[in-house]
């Protein structure tokens, strides 16, 4: 369990920076830094609960994640540290790929075991959409208010990476056990993701 919460604060410092990011490239104030790299943390949590009707949503309830993906944001918005990332901006993007990815199987999966405990049938279809926006849900948020197209329809395969991991992982729930279902799905994501980036893997496009 402790290497699960560790692996969530990983997760939540590697949306929240790339929200940060965003929000720095568009030249947004502080606050506007810190909304964006708060959104991309917590957005898909929120919109999961939402969609299971728990209220108020976990972020709320213990705002611990809310308040790591806000620090992350401040430190990032800090002139030295922010020039200090950008002169090493191909390791840092390395290790935000990599964290990134291990955010997006992670919180998938935790999706997918928040709606299997919340939901009152054994549905697929719902534990598996609620396991993918819980992933990509931030990400899209951080787009929509950064005013760009969502990210996950236009590069490379992410969301897709989530769909094959929920998929799986929801399978195997009553099979392997919750524990064994989330470590597969988890790695699957997480290895989908990272071979995409590598390969440039990418959908086919309109035009």
């Amino acid at each position: 369990m402790d290497l699960l919460v560790f692996a969530e604060i990983m997760g939540t410092v590697a949306f929240a920076a790339s929200g940060a990011a965003v929000g720095m490239e568009k030249k947004m104030d502080i606050f506007g830094v810190a909304v964006l790299g708060l959104t991309t943390a917590t957005g898909g949590g929120i919109l999961r609960d939402l969609v299971l009707n728990i209220t108020p949503p976990a972020a709320f309830k213990d705002p611990v994640f809310a308040v790591i993906s806000v620090i992350v944001s401040l430190i990032l918005f800090i002139p030295y540290v922010h020039k200090a990332v950008g002169e090493k901006s191909e390791i840092y993007d390395r290790i935000l790929l990599i964290m990134d990815s291990v955010g997006l199987g992670l919180f998938t999966v935790i999706g997918i075991r928040v709606a299997k405990t919340a939901s009152i049938e054994d549905n697929f279809f719902l534990v598996t959409f609620v396991g993918v926006l819980t992933g990509v849900g931030g990400g899209l948020l951080r787009d929509i208010f950064a005013g760009d197209r969502p990210y996950i329809f236009i590069k490379h395969f992410y969301a897709c990476a989530a769909i094959i991991g929920a998929w799986i992982c929801a399978y195997l729930w009553d099979i392997t056990g919750e524990s064994a279902a989330m470590i597969i799905g988890a790695s699957v994501i997480v290895i989908l993701r990272l071979l995409a980036a590598h390969y440039r893997w990418s959908l086919p496009k309109a035009g």
